[in-house]
């Protein structure tokens, strides 16, 4: 076996500022971090038990993705969101959305439908529970699941990004209600399509699905 292929099979080994990086998205994600809030780094450092180099490390990572703004006089902030820019992240979406359903179904094997349909009885669960939260984890682990499986990095990482653009949304402008029971349906849909091995029909599916949710933003709350 050669040093290549041995060093492959290693376990990836996180540094502390990737476990910084991930705990800060995690937070901005949750709405922990709210948009405009301060991020004060000393007491991160101190929470997180580490040195301000993994934090600085972190920090000008997220800012590099437009999740943390950095000014002289202010320090670190969560960056805003732009609603005006909301219309065109679902029309960037349902574009990535199609491609990515159409690649999935041309690499589609059991274990990937097997875990679609994992996702989607716990989502029917959280539906009977009324757990939005859980509801929102567990549609970004469908989506993501689609996205690895389309065999492009790129396109698993535009996923993340706009379904990240569109979490943060929702924190600033949030919904009375949200149609779960239209997504869980709607996932059904594209897990049919995948069964059937048409590339088109999942395609299409994956366009409808991402559609409807844009429906939904610009319908005014109850």
């Amino acid at each position: 076996m050669s040093a290549k292929e041995w060093a492959g099979r290693l376990p990836p080994v996180k540094s502390k500022a990737d476990l910084v990086y991930e705990s800060l998205r995690a937070a901005i994600a949750s709405g922990e971090l709210r948009p405009g809030e301060r991020v004060n780094m000393d007491e991160l450092a101190r929470t997180l038990g580490v040195s301000k180099i993994p934090i600085r490390e972190a920090t000008k990572r997220l800012e590099s993705e437009g999740l943390l703004v950095s000014r002289v006089h202010s320090g670190v902030t969560v960056a805003e969101v732009d609603k005006s820019e909301i219309r065109g992240v679902f029309l960037a979406r349902e574009a990535i959305e199609g491609l990515v359903g159409r690649l999935a179904a041309q690499n589609a094997d059991a274990g990937l439908i097997t875990a679609l349909e994992d996702i989607q009885r716990a989502m029917r669960a959280a539906l009977a529970a009324r757990g939005d939260q859980a509801l929102s984890q567990l549609n970004t682990e469908f989506h993501r699941r689609l996205a690895a499986a389309s065999g492009y990095r790129v396109l698993a990482e535009l996923t993340e990004q706009l379904l990240l653009t569109i979490q943060r949304y929702r924190i600033i402008a949030p919904k009375d209600r949200m149609d779960w029971r239209s997504v869980v349906e709607e996932h059904d849909i594209v897990i049919e399509a995948l069964r059937g091995g048409d590339p088109d029909a999942v395609a299409e599916a994956m366009r409808a699905h991402t559609a409807s949710q844009s429906r939904l933003e610009e319908t005014p709350a109850d």
